[in-house]
């Protein structure tokens, strides 16, 4: 069976791919191959991010791999905090902070569209695929729901009356950025 490197130190988001694409490729994480640095992601997009992941284990390891890299983007505020989401608030990448900053940022806006993006990076027999998955939806005003991680208890994804961190994680994985873009990379892959 063919092995493929995703570029992850999630242990959940790992779990999670190894079960989908299971008889059909061995998914083995960064620890599996020896690499425990951290994987930099020094570029100005989203895109560019994920790509700069997968090109490193590539090159440093010889390993075919992916890597997957997330933003959210709101239209208020210029499609901030973007490339930056993680680290939004400051270098300590504090999910509390970053979301008191957003709130406070669209504290006075009316426009609250926004989206989470997310774009897998392929690099199989040499040759570099990406595929991207985006749901819509918007900024509400305070958090609400204990689910999930990062932005999901002010997202409110379009058709919904609840936000990402009150859905179960089978309802999210359905219609989540992830899981779209994770759906054209098994469909690639199969």
């Amino acid at each position: 069976m063919k092995k493929i490197v995703f570029a992850t130190n999630n242990e959940h988001k790992l779990r999670e791919l190894k079960e989908i694409l299971s008889g059909k490729f061995e998914i083995l994480g960064l620890k599996d191959i020896g690499c425990n640095e951290d994987i930099p992601e020094t570029a100005e997009t989203i895109e560019e991010n994920s790509m700069q992941k997968a090109e490193y284990v590539y090159r440093k390891y010889n390993i075919d791999c992916f890597a997957d890299d997330t933003g959210l983007e709101i239209e208020a505020l210029n499609g901030r905090p973007g490339v930056y989401s993680a680290r939004y608030a400051g270098e300590e990448k504090n999910m509390e902070k970053n979301i008191e900053k957003i709130l406070s940022e669209l504290k006075d806006k009316t426009n609250r569209k926004a989206r989470f993006k997310t774009v897998i990076s392929l690099i199989l027999n040499d040759e570099k695929y990406q595929f991207e998955g985006i749901v819509n939806g918007e900024i509400i005003k305070s958090k609400q729901g204990a689910g999930g991680f990062g932005y999901d208890p002010v997202f409110m994804p379009e058709g919904y009356k609840i936000t990402f961190a009150e859905m179960s994680s089978e309802e999210k994985n359905l219609i989540s950025h992830r899981g779209r873009a994770v759906q054209k990379l098994i469909e690639f892959l199969a």
